[in-house]
């Protein structure tokens, strides 16, 4: 299963929560494959600190949301600030196969920090281990979930 995500930039303002989706962004790409933590994370600080390149980012229109994607990740930045990223696990609500209803579970935020932040954070978790405790679990398990 692919792991989808949307990107987006977000100019860094007074009042606008780093955890929060903010109102306005002024870029947004989407990647098809590879959108967790641990691949595109690490691949967009190492983007801003390195200058490494990102490949295979879609650009999309302002407006378009894929309720396919399974992260959100803002990148925000201004003039004479530092550069910070926000992480959200979305589209997370299911159809419960117990009770048929559809439970709408909030889009959670799993990280706001430095690029410097995140690549820590990844590269401290060794081989084997995931950046969100569900982050992966969330990954394989989209229709599994009950009511519960």
């Amino acid at each position: 299963m692919s792991t989808r995500a949307i990107i987006r930039f977000a100019t860094r303002e007074p009042g606008v929560s780093f955890s929060e989706h903010p109102k306005t962004w002024h870029a947004q790409f989407y990647k098809h494959h590879d959108g967790y933590v641990e691949a595109l994370g690490l691949d967009i600080a190492n983007s801003i600190l390195d200058r490494q390149v990102i490949d295979e980012w879609q650009i999309e229109n302002l407006y378009i949301w894929h309720d396919d994607a399974q992260y959100c990740y803002y990148i925000w930045q201004h003039f004479d600030k530092h550069t910070w990223i926000s992480i959200f696990q979305i589209n997370q609500s299911f159809e419960c196969d117990h009770c048929n209803e559809l439970k709408n579970k909030p889009d959670k935020c799993i990280f706001v920090g430095t690029p410097q932040d995140l690549q820590k954070k990844i590269n401290d978790l060794g081989d084997f281990q995931a950046f969100d405790a569900r982050s992966r679990d969330f990954d394989h398990k989209l229709n599994t979930n009950t009511c519960g």
